[in-house]
């Protein structure tokens, strides 16, 4: 079975420079907003969507960041092939609130504060997205 999500690296200007929105998922990780594709949806519009419904924050699609491709186990579905297309996107309105049904925390970092989380508690798989946003957004 495939199924397809997107999601993005939302980030905000400061005037301490760039903050990195995260989210913690019921597992204990800090990982990017994402969720599964609805009917009729574009990746870009799934992408949106499902960041505001995760973080209480809207916003506009910078840049195409990368797909990201896994497998994981369900329960009943057995194996699940899993295609994430991620954007970089740019915060407008919102206040930060996490959907509580899915994930446990919503939190602005630092650009090195953000990078620790991925490296000490994330998903290895969204190393290379990170890498491609803090590119795309002249960090190091």
């Amino acid at each position: 079975m495939k199924e397809i999500s997107a999601g993005g690296v939302v980030f905000r200007n400061t005037e301490n420079g760039i903050d990195l929105l995260l989210i913690e998922d019921r597992y204990g990780k800090w990982t990017l907003p994402k969720g599964k594709r609805e009917a009729g949806e574009t990746c870009e519009e799934n992408a949106l969507r499902e960041i505001a419904e995760e973080t209480g924050i809207q916003g506009e699609i910078v840049s195409f960041i990368q797909k990201v491709h896994y497998q994981y186990k369900h329960d009943i579905l057995e194996t699940i092939n899993k295609e994430v297309t991620y954007y970089l996107v740019e915060a407008k309105v919102g206040i930060e609130r996490p959907q509580l049904e899915e994930i446990s925390d919503v939190t602005w970092f630092s650009p090195k504060q953000a990078w620790l989380k991925q490296i000490e508690s994330g998903y290895s798989n969204n190393q290379v997205v990170f890498e491609k946003a803090y590119h795309l957004l002249g960090l190091r």
